[in-house]
């Protein structure tokens, strides 16, 4: 078997496939967490607790005046707690193992349902070889 239809055999069993769509959905999925939290989440709480975006607070560590954004900080090159991205970061994996683990719970059900569904073969397997030459044994005796 040549090396290009070895890999295509590969790449197309169905579980290469679909991890290859739930790796590029779940990138897409991140990016929409990520919007919804900068976006969305931080700024309303930080409305809320009157601090501006949450996704931008930190705490200044240097000498003198505090800069007046984190971006000026950064560029300072004075010590800093970036904790607002901190906690912006935190909220986006706590959402995204939110999702999947309710992914996995439902997907799980289903193939248990799927599997009380199945109808089941209720034909009793075939008895092994040595069993069934056994019975001949016994029945040849019998006849004599």
């Amino acid at each position: 078997m040549g090396l290009i239809s070895e890999f295509k055999a590969f790449a197309m069993k169905g579980n290469v496939v679909d991890m290859a769509v739930g790796v590029i959905i779940g990138g897409a999925f991140g990016k929409i967490v990520t919007s919804m939290v900068g976006d969305i989440i931080m700024p309303v709480v930080g409305s809320l607790a009157r601090t501006g975006s949450l996704g931008e607070q930190y705490l200044y560590l240097g000498e003198g005046d505090r800069p007046a954004s984190l971006a000026l900080v950064r560029e300072s090159g004075q010590p800093y707690v970036a904790w607002g991205p901190f906690l912006e970061t935190t909220i986006n994996f706590l959402i995204i193992a939110m999702s999947i683990f309710l992914m996995v719970k439902v997907m799980n059900k289903a193939m248990s349902l799927a599997a009380k569904n199945e109808p089941k073969d209720e034909t009793p397997p075939a008895p092994p070889e040595d069993i069934l030459l056994l019975r001949e044994i016994r029945d040849s005796l019998q006849s004599m």
